[in-house]
């Protein structure tokens, strides 16, 4: 058995299926990891309110890595434990860059998802996502109250790498800096530079006083790089990207068969009294 303590995992396409939810299997080696003493926690690009169901789901009364790691807190007790936002000037680049190339922007302010235009992009992201939007006028406005967690642009995915070197170059030359990824192919995900799931566990395992080698992280896409390599056992599923696969240290197999319910099996069940 290795020593593993702390374990975080991605939600989509890593723990859930490809039709959004948790199987049986993997629900019960969970239950059976945390009896053993491990901690396990979701890691996600998603707002709070959008994991949290998962979280009832799970039990996971514990500090919850969300909104790509901008926020770390637990849900039930309503405890802070990391909290980074986007400085008002980069929101406002975002906003504006967003309205000059005609790129659906969200928003996500004070645990709500602000929209200014009404997409099918925007309706399907609110269905995967389980959380309803608010259409405004002008999200800059908002910004005068609350700054935001992180910002998601979503467009074509032949264009988002493009879309995301330009929008770093007009950040660089302003003389502001953020964390600029992609969760899944047509999302591009905006971030305070300390705001990612690698900083956000390093901050939950030291609150812990757990070791990174006593860490296991599990992800598929290029947001959950960090935290991979973070982690003493950083695990990509097998329907990872590429580039992801190439730079964990372990591969387990895909959402849909239960990857990370039979690597944290052997990591950490094996060999306890059954």
């Amino acid at each position: 058995m290795h020593n593993i303590k702390l374990v975080a995992v991605d939600l989509d396409d890593t723990l859930l299926r490809d039709d959004l939810t948790i199987s049986q299997f993997s629900r019960d080696v969970l239950q059976q990891v945390q009896e053993a003493g491990v901690t396990v926690t979701l890691a996600t690009g998603r707002m709070l309110p959008s994991a949290l169901p998962y979280a009832e789901q799970l039990g996971f009364d514990v500090p919850l890595i969300t909104y790509q790691g901008a926020l770390v807190k637990n849900a039930f007790s309503g405890e802070v434990l990391y909290n980074c936002p986007l400085s008002k000037d980069v929101a406002g680049v975002v906003i504006r860059y967003g309205r000059k190339r005609k790129i659906h922007v969200n928003l996500y302010v004070e645990d709500k998802l602000f929209v200014e235009r009404v997409t099918k992009a925007g309706e399907h992201y609110a269905r995967l996502a389980g959380v309803p939007f608010t259409r405004v006028d002008d999200l800059e406005e908002l910004l005068e109250n609350d700054l935001p967690y992180k910002m998601l642009l979503i467009d074509e995915q032949q264009v988002v790498d493009q879309e995301l070197e330009e929008l770093r170059d007009i950040l660089n030359e302003a003389g502001l800096e953020a964390y600029l990824t992609k969760s899944k192919p047509t999302y591009l995900e905006v971030n305070h530079p300390q705001a990612t799931k690698g900083a956000a566990l390093r901050k939950l395992a030291e609150w812990l006083g757990i070791r990174r080698e006593q860490v296991a992280a599990f992800g598929d896409s290029y947001n959950d790089l960090r935290m991979l390599e973070y982690a003493g056992y950083g695990f990509a599923v097998a329907n990872a990207y590429p580039e992801v696969r190439a730079r964990a240290r372990y591969i387990t197999a895909s959402n849909n068969e239960d990857g990370v319910a039979l690597a944290l099996r052997e990591l950490v069940l094996d060999g306890l009294p059954r």
